[in-house]
C-alpha cells in the first residue's frame, strides 16, 4: 500500500520529512558537564537509522542553574556547538532531519537521575558549583513537600532568561539542527510560569492568564530572532497539567504562539504536581491523543500526539482521523529502534527496507527474496500475511 498517511513526507516550512514518525526527546542523563558523549551518537543514530522521519535531541539546557540532574546536555556556551554538531551530522547521514529540545528545569533542578530515586540530590565534592545550581522558579514554592524551595526570580533574571533562550537557539542554528522545540510542559521552568499554582508573581509576568503567559510569550519572539525563518519551531505544553491548566488554556496559548511562529504543539501532559499525568483513572492506548486533537481543532495549528502509540496501525488511524499530523513514538522506539521499518512491514508500505540504511536494509531485503524468515519478530496475528504476495511484496526491498 503506497497511500499511508504515516509514510508520506511532510514539508513544514522549508524542511521536509520522509515521514510522519517522530522521536521526542527523552532525558538520557549520560552527558559530562553538558558535553554530549557517544551514548548521545548511539542513542541518536540508532532512531535515524531505524528510519524515523524526525529524531529530537533530549532537553538541552540554556543555562547551568537549569539542569535538571548531573548528566543533562548544556547549550548556554558556544562550546557546546561542535560537539552537538557531531550528532547533527550523523543523524542527517541517515537521511533523517535533526531536532533539538530547549529546556529549564527550574525548581525542579539539581535532582537525582530517576533511576537513582527521583530526589534532591545531596551536595557532593564532584559537585563544584553547588551553591551557583540552586533551583530558580516564579514564585518561592516547593514543587512538594518532598522538594526544596526554589529561590523566586527577579524580573530582570526572567528578562535574562529570555535572552538566553534566544542564544541557545542561535547555537542549536549553528549546530546545524533544522528542528527546534521549545519545553514548555511537565513542571519545569517555563510550564512553571504558566500554573496559577507555581507562579504567584505580582510583577508582568504573573497573576492574569496573559502575564502568566508572557515568559513563553517573549521566548518565543527571542528564539524567533535567531531561528531562521524557514526553519520549523515546535512548543512542548502540558495541555492538561491537572491542576488548573487545561485544554482551553492551552489552546488559546497556542493561537498566540502560532502568530509569533509556531508551527507544532507538542501535547502531553501533568507535570506541575507529583500526580501522575492521567487522563480519567487508566492509562490506556492513545491516552493523550484527545489533547492533540483538541488543540489542533480549537487552535488552527498542526500537533503532534504522543502516549502510549506502541503500534503502526494505531498511528496511522490517528492521523486519518485528523487527530494530530504527527506522531511522536517514545518508549516503544526504546524498546524497538527499528520501530518504523517494522511498522512498515506490517502495514504494507512497498519496499519497506528502501528507507533504511543499506548496511542493514540490503541484507533484510535479501532475506525477503528468498520468501523465508521474513515476518518480523512482532508481527501482529490480525495484521499477519504470508505466501506468494507477502514475499513479492517484502522483496521490494
Amino acid at each position: 500500500m503506497s497511500d499511508m498517511l504515516l509514510f508520506s513526507p511532510m514539508t513544514i516550512r522549508g524542511v521536509t520529512l520522509k515521514n510522519r514518525i517522530v522521536v521526542p526527546p527523552m532525558h538520557q542523563y549520560s552527558a559530562e558537564k553538558g558535553f554530549p558523549t557517544d551514548w548521545h551518537l548511539m542513542n541518536a543514530g540508532k532512531f535515524a537509522a531505524g528510519g524515523a522521519g524526525l529524531v529530537i535531541v533530549e532537553s538541552t539546557k540554556v543555562e547551568r542553574r537549569g539542569c535538571g540532574t548531573i548528566g543533562d546536555l548544556g547549550i548556554w556556551d558556544d562550546k557546546f556547538i561542535a560537539p552537538l554538531s557531531r550528532l547533527v551530522g550523523f543523524i542527517k547521514q541517515q537521511n533523517a532531519v535533526a531536532g533539538i529540545q530547549l529546556g529549564h528545569s527550574g525548581r525542579k533542578a539539581r535532582a537525582s537521575r530517576p533511576w537513582e530515586g527521583d530526589r534532591p540530590l545531596e551536595r557532593t565534592a564532584e559537585i563544584e558549583d553547588w551553591d551557583a545550581w540552586t533551583p530558580v522558579a516564579p514564585s518561592a514554592i516547593a514543587h512538594s513537600e518532598r522538594w526544596p524551595v526554589p529561590r523566586a526570580l527577579d524580573t530582570h533574571e526572567v528578562k535574562d532568561l529570555v535572552a538566553a533562550w534566544g542564544q541557545a537557539a542561535r547555537r542549536a542554528h549553528a549546530a546545524g539542527f533544522e528542528v527546534l522545540e521549545l519545553h514548555g510542559a511537565h513542571g519545569y521552568l517555563v510550564h512553571e510560569f504558566l500554573s496559577g499554582r507555581s507562579n504567584q508573581r505580582s510583577d508582568e509576568y504573573g497573576g492574569s492568564e496573559a502575564n502568566r503567559m508572557r515568559f513563553l510569550i517573549e521566548v518565543t519572539e527571542a528564539v524567533r530572532a535567531h531561528w531562521p525563518d524557514h526553519k520549523p519551531l515546535f512548543v512542548r505544553l502540558s495541555v492538561e497539567d491537572n491542576a488548573g491548566w487545561g485544554p482551553e488554556q492551552s489552546a488559546r496559548l497556542a493561537r498566540i504562539l502560532k502568530a509569533k511562529g509556531v508551527d507544532v504543539i507538542d501535547c502531553s501532559s501533568g507535570g506541575i504536581s507529583e500526580m501522575a499525568p492521567i487522563l480519567g483513572k487508566e492509562i490506556k492506548y492513545n491516552y493523550q491523543v484527545p489533547l492533540a486533537e483538541y488543540v489542533r481543532a480549537h487552535a488552527d495549528i498542526m500537533t503532534m500526539a504522543v502516549g502510549l502509540i506502541i503500534h503502526g496501525d494505531q498511528a496511522e488511524q490517528i492521523l486519518r482521523d485528523k487527530q494530530a499530523d504527527l506522531i511522536a513514538v517514545g518508549r516503544e522506539i526504546l524498546n524497538n529502534p527499528n520501530w518504523p521499518m517494522d511498522a512498515a512491514l506490517k502495514l504494507g508500505v512497498e519496499g519497506p527496507f528502501r528507507n533504511v540504511p543499506p548496511q542493514f536494509g540490503y541484507w533484510l531485503g535479501t532475506r525477503a527474496k528468498r520468501g523465508f524468515g521474513t515476518q518480523p519478530s512482532t508481527w501482529q496475528n490480525g495484521l499477519r500475511e504470508t505466501g506468494p504476495k507477502a514475499d513479492e511484496r517484502l522483496a521490494g526491498g
